[in-house]
C-alpha cells in the first residue's frame, strides 16, 4: 500500500483557510470596532454558573451600561457620522456571515 500525498493541494488548502480565518476575524473586529464608534456599545448580561467562574455582578452589569450610555454622549461624532459607522457595522457582520456560509458550502457541495 503506497501513499501519496498531493502537497500543492494541502498547499492550497491551507491558504485558502488561513485567508478565509484572517478574513472573518478581520471583517468581524473592524465591525465591533465600528459598532462601539457608532455609540452602540455592546454590554452583555452576566452568565449563570454553578462552578467556581467568576462572572460579573449586577452591579457591574448597570455600571458598564452607565458608562457606555456615557460615552455615547459624549462622541464627537456628528449624527450622520455615527449612523455611517452603524451602517458599515453591519456590513461587516453580513461580510463575517457570508464567508461562514461560503466555507461551509464549499465543505458540503464543492467535494
Amino acid at each position: 500500500m503506497n501513499v501519496e500525498i498531493d502537497w500543492s493541494a494541502f498547499l492550497l488548502v491551507f491558504v485558502a483557510a488561513l485567508v478565509g480565518a484572517a478574513s472573518i476575524v478581520t471583517f468581524y473586529a473592524v465591525g465591533l470596532r465600528l459598532l462601539v464608534r457608532s455609540g452602540r456599545s455592546p454590554v452583555v448580561s452576566p452568565a449563570e454558573f454553578t462552578d467556581a467562574i467568576t462572572v460579573i455582578t449586577e452591579k457591574d452589569l448597570r455600571r458598564a451600561a452607565k458608562q457606555a450610555a456615557k460615552a455615547a454622549k459624549k462622541s464627537p461624532l456628528s449624527e450622520g457620522q455615527k449612523t455611517l459607522s452603524l451602517v458599515g457595522a453591519y456590513a461587516c457582520f453580513g461580510l463575517c456571515a457570508v464567508a461562514v456560509v461560503a466555507g461551509i458550502l464549499i465543505i458540503v457541495v464543492g467535494h
